[in-house]
């Protein structure tokens, strides 16, 4: 075989490979161009589909934010409350106290020594009465007031003398107190019916 016959097959065969090759390449973008809607399709319901769930995830996300911000809010409102009532049960604590010093006060009293110890009663009543009020704490005027269940305690009724008195307190057993606008003991009271 010469070198040209060589060549020149050589020269053929290259071009028939270039053209099985262009044909293979023929038949995959017609394969491919059948494939790309279907692809297409594909990507596009992945990519609602991920939308959605980006949605949902940002719903969730939102949710347990305002949640956290309630929670907060909530914590901030409890512990304002707790605050503003700290001195709530001392003062609970201390009201028998109060109610003996006034029960005390009531005895009548003959000789000088004893009139004296109702006078250091009395300035002992004062000074925790003052110091009571300082702090928020008032006695509720429950005498011929509209007899209010949240402000009184009615324990006894008696028979009104005239239409205009009744519903009301008549008499005061036990001083009732509000510590600022909470009820803190409610006055124990005769109501008229």
């Amino acid at each position: 075989m010469s070198k040209e016959k060589y060549a020149s097959e050589k020269d053929l065969n290259k071009d028939q490979t270039k053209a099985e090759e262009k044909k293979s390449d023929t038949k995959a973008n017609t394969t491919d161009k059948s494939k790309k809607p279907e692809t297409s399709k594909k990507l596009e319901t992945e990519l609602a589909e991920l939308k959605e769930e980006q949605k949902e995830l940002e719903d969730k996300y939102l949710r347990s934010q305002a949640e956290m911000q309630n929670m907060q809010n909530r914590y901030n409102n409890e512990r304002a409350q707790l605050i503003k009532y700290e001195s709530q049960s001392l003062a609970k604590d201390i009201l028998p106290a109060m109610d003996n010093l006034e029960r005390a006060l009531e005895t009548k009293v003959d000789d000088e020594a004893s009139r004296q110890l109702k006078k250091g009663v009395q300035m002992t009543l004062d000074a925790l009465v003052k110091a009571m009020k300082d702090h928020g704490i008032s006695e509720i005027d429950a005498e011929k007031a509209q007899f209010d269940p949240n402000l009184h305690q009615a324990v006894q009724t008696v028979a009104a003398e005239s239409d205009g008195q009744k519903d009301h307190v008549v008499q005061v057993l036990q001083k009732g107190y509000l510590y600022k606008d909470r009820t803190l003991r409610p006055a124990m009271v005769v109501v008229a019916q």
